[in-house]
């Protein structure tokens, strides 16, 4: 079993999660992946046993580019983890991925959620947070065995228009 700290809090991946262990194995890499199902190919996130879409039981650790758009997120305002109270308030973000885009539906993709980091690897400024704006995956090191990936902004023009919600 492998036992973690980041920000005061123990992080457990048992050896026997197969699920979780080559993700976090190829974040200390630099890499994101996520898993393909060896039959109908196609990707998902969060890392499970069986494919949503035709129930397979058998798959891959498949490397994405880490690049995509805020999909939706939320304004953390009150940290559950007192580990993240120095941070308060700070944006997680469900990110949709470039690959796979559509499918298996058109209201379906690949999506992840993570924070959203500055520069120095602190919460984004809320101001800067909206949906539709372009992200990339940055690998956070938790310790010098634990890689955490998160998202940070990108230069880029958004496909879209932006959205962000408007305090009255």
């Amino acid at each position: 079993m492998a036992e973690y700290q980041y920000k005061g809090m123990e992080i457990i991946v048992p050896d026997n999660d197969r699920e979780h262990q080559g993700y976090f194995e190829a974040a200390r890499e630099r890499r994101l992946v996520v898993q393909r199902c060896s039959d109908c190919g196609k990707l998902r996130w969060e890392p499970g046993t069986a494919c949503p879409w035709c129930t397979s039981l058998t798959w891959e650790w498949h490397q994405v580019s880490g690049k995509g758009t805020i999909y939706s997120y939320q304004i953390v305002t009150h940290p559950i983890q007192p580990g993240f109270s120095d941070w308060v308030p700070y944006p997680v973000v469900l990110v949709e991925l470039d690959e796979q885009r559509g499918e298996p539906t058109e209201d379906e993709a690949l999506r992840i959620v993570a924070n959203l980091l500055d520069d120095q690897n602190e919460p984004e400024k809320e101001e800067n947070v909206a949906i539709g704006k372009r992200v990339e995956v940055v690998f956070v090191d938790a310790s010098e065995d634990f890689t955490i990936p998160q998202f940070r902004l990108l230069d880029e023009t958004p496909g879209a228009p932006l959205w962000q919600f408007q305090a009255t």
